[in-house]
């Protein structure tokens, strides 16, 4: 004898679903309530029965030398998972999870999220069939609408014809089979009816595989063991709807968790009453008008969509389709979100995206507080509150202070985590900059929690967590300027091992660097953290001196090879120019950097015709700042094209020297004088861009300098301050002396 078996296929996140699952435990009072869940927290699943709020997930993950992998397993109010949990635990029955453990299936990122994609061509014949734009809107007009009219023999032809068709691979044939395993068993222990809940892709393969097996046994199938040098782990984690929603990029069997919760608490006409009423609500906090008559209109559109296609009350879409009509009079140039599955793009009207914005709502799971959680978070917790950085609150901190760089520190590994409510307003961002000042702005979050647990992942403390995860974003990336960035947040944390392991992968990216911009950052990072970062513990350290040495040479060599007539500036390689500047300058001679090649790569740049302007201007530069006397002045090129280009080069490697110069100031206010107000608006641009190398108090300095060179006194702030767009007035200039030119030659310049 076996005990009768009733398999119920679900859409994940289906109200209708959730209801026919309870309706199921409801009418057998089963022994044995089946989920298709991680089959390793079988034994913790009082854990999820302790009283928490929902959203919430069972995250899981798989950490080895290679990789962490993450999943998530989540459940909200109308989840059939969830209310097969509940409603079976306090039916009586044994509730357990049937499906291959979370780190089994960990390189899928969340585990209830649909098949879709593996039956894509039944469901687009279905959705041309019955004229929808897609799949969701295809299921609320087939389920959700009609949640009580034969839902169960709906589900059963609806899942066998998209799983009729669809070619299962051999993960979803290794799940099958093992949840068909577990159901078999359950039914051979014939101690009462066995309930069944699984996606309702697995549903007709289950059945299948029920109907064809010879042998049956009552012993529960084994757990798969974990891999030797593996280490797994799984914890409850808080969710929220808008971890849940398609709209945001979750791939989930529904979309718009707000109104799906609206939908199972009140039923389908509350739920477009209160969506409605939602939409409203969040447009008038945005001052955006939205009237009687308007509200009016968009609940008449709604009914009278929903008639037209057949539903008793109106459904999602009817609703957000009628208050687009009623709300939104502009031509979109966007299709509407609801059209499509995924992320909302660019352009979305704004009363389009508050319309989703009240699909989603702002629903946050919560944990009850006896909630098991991995060691971080609890450590984290008293570590805030001893650094007496909790609560809500600025922080200003000095590095020159013990203490304080002990809680920047701490405050750098949060941020690296990318824990909610944790942000760095200013600070030093180069070991380099002269500032020892950090301020930070820390609010409460009701997403921290997760955060935490979802970090312990990588690491069971917080250094360890914080090393994991630069070591892992430095795993995928090859660009050495990211690599350094990188580099220079290890040291902000302290994690000293850590910058080690990265410095070494920036030599290596140095020695084989192709692009000068990108070079250039990783040569500022590491003299920075070389020559001046004693707060951070990196001064002098030999390997980043190797990586200083290696890098300006590689620069130099990169530089010479630079080639493109006359190109605009490049900011980025100009800076990369500066970089090697300061190196040679300031650390030449304890890290045998010479200055000569460094002063002769500069005189073959300036010198070349084929160099770009900029560069050939950095090349002037670079021999004007490492002293080798040059004459400035009369290097200036004459032409309007490319004057700008090549005085950002010459300021952004000699700006000092520029400044200290009075000479160069003549030749140049005597040269943009005489250009015509045509070339003039033809130079503006690119000079506006080289004179944005000089820092405030510097610009000031030069506009003195032309103050006094025209018989002025004072300073030169007010030339700062203009009160009308500069292109404007040169555009204006060329038109009138484009005037003055038509008047000459028609003889009427003198009337």
């Amino acid at each position: 004898m076996v005990a009768p078996v009733h398999v119920v296929g679900v859409r994940h996140h289906s109200p209708a679903c959730a209801r026919l699952v309870r309706e199921t435990i409801a009418a057998h009072r089963p022994a044995h309530v089946l989920v298709e869940g991680p089959a390793d927290f079988s034994g913790r699943i009082g854990e999820l029965l302790l009283g928490h709020t929902p959203p919430v997930a069972i995250f899981s993950y798989v950490r080895d030398d290679r990789r962490t992998r993450l999943s998530w397993a989540p459940f909200c109010d109308y989840s059939p998972e969830w209310i097969a949990l509940t409603e079976g635990h306090a039916a009586g029955a044994e509730v357990r999870f049937i499906d291959l453990p979370g780190w089994r299936t960990a390189d899928t990122e969340n585990v209830y999220a649909d098949a879709e994609h593996r039956y894509a061509d039944a469901s687009e014949r279905l959705c041309r069939a019955f004229a929808v734009d897609n799949v969701d809107v295809l299921w609320d007009h087939l389920v959700e609408a009609h949640p009580h009219d034969g839902l169960a023999q709906r589900l059963t032809t609806y899942f066998d014809l998209v799983r009729g068709e669809a070619d299962a691979g051999p993960e979803d044939t290794a799940r099958e089979e093992y949840m068909a395993r577990w159901v078999a068993a359950a039914a051979a222990r014939d101690d009462g009816p066995v309930v069944a809940v699984v996606g309702g892709f697995h549903r007709p393969a289950l059945l299948a595989r029920l109907a064809a097996a010879t042998e049956t046994t009552t012993e529960w199938p084994a757990v798969p063991a974990v891999p030797a040098g593996t280490e797994t782990g799984s914890y409850l984690v808080p969710y929220s709807n808008r971890r849940l929603d398609a709209f945001t990029g979750y791939a989930s069997g529904m979309p718009s968790p707000g109104y799906y919760q609206r939908l199972w608490e009140s039923g389908p006409k509350a739920a477009a009453t209160g969506l409605v009423a939602d939409v409203v609500t969040r447009l008038r906090k945005r001052r955006q008008t939205v009237s009687t008559a308007d509200l009016i209109s968009a609940r008449a559109l709604g009914a009278g969509l929903a008639a037209l296609r057949g539903h008793p009350h109106p459904a999602r879409t009817d609703v957000l389709d009628g208050l687009v009509s009623a709300l939104v009079s502009d031509a979109l140039e966007q299709p509407l979100p609801w059209t499509a599955r995924g992320p909302l793009t660019a352009g979305t009207h704004p009363v389009v995206v508050e319309m989703v914005a009240a699909l989603t709502g702002d629903r946050a799971g919560r944990l009850h507080p006896a909630t098991p959680a991995p060691p971080l978070v609890a450590a984290v917790g008293a570590e805030l509150t001893a650094l007496d950085l909790d609560g809500d609150r600025d922080v200003r901190l000095d590095l020159t202070e013990a203490g304080d760089l002990r809680r920047s520190r701490f405050l750098h590994r949060l941020r690296v985590l990318g824990l909610p409510g944790v942000e760095r307003r200013s600070g030093p961002s180069t070991g380099r900059d002269a500032t020892a000042a950090e301020r930070w702005r820390l609010t409460p979050s009701d997403h921290r929690e997760a955060a935490l647990i979802e970090a312990a992942a990588r690491g069971g403390t917080l250094p360890d967590a914080a090393a994991a995860t630069l070591a892992g974003l430095a795993g995928g990336r090859d660009e050495v300027g990211a690599l350094a960035a990188l580099l220079y947040d290890a040291a902000l944390c302290g994690l000293a091992d850590l910058a080690g392991d990265l410095t070494t992968r920036v030599a290596a990216g140095v020695r084989s660097a192709r692009e000068l911009g990108p070079l250039g950052a990783a040569l500022r990072v590491a003299l920075g953290l070389w020559r001046h970062d004693r707060l951070l513990g990196t001064a002098g350290s030999a390997l980043l001196g190797t990586v200083v040495t290696t890098a300006t040479r590689r620069a130099l060599w990169l530089a010479e090879g630079v080639r493109g007539g006359d190109t605009p500036a490049e900011p980025a390689r100009l800076r990369a120019l500066a970089a090697v500047r300061d190196a040679v300058r300031d650390s030449g001679a304890v890290l045998d950097l010479d200055k000569e090649t460094a002063v002769g790569v500069g005189g073959r740049l300036f010198a070349n015709q084929d160099v770009p302007p900029d560069m050939r201007g950095a090349g002037l530069g670079l021999c004007w700042a490492l002293g080798e006397p040059v004459a400035a002045g009369d290097a200036v090129p004459r032409s309007p094209a490319v004057l700008g280009d090549w005085l950002a080069g010459l300021f952004a490697v000699a700006r000092e020297e520029v400044l200290d110069d009075g000479g160069l100031t003549s030749v140049l206010d005597g040269l943009v004088s005489a250009l015509s107000a045509h070339d003039f608006l033809v130079a503006l641009p690119a000079l506006r861009q080289a004179f944005e190398f000089f820092p405030p108090a510097e610009r000031e300095r030069f506009a003195t300098a032309l103050v006094a060179r025209r018989g002025g006194a004072g300073s030169g702030r007010a030339l700062l301050r203009a009160r009308v767009d500069p292109v404007l007035v040169a555009g204006g200039a060329a038109i009138e002396e484009a005037i003055d030119e038509m008047l000459t030659r028609a003889g009427l310049a003198d009337l």
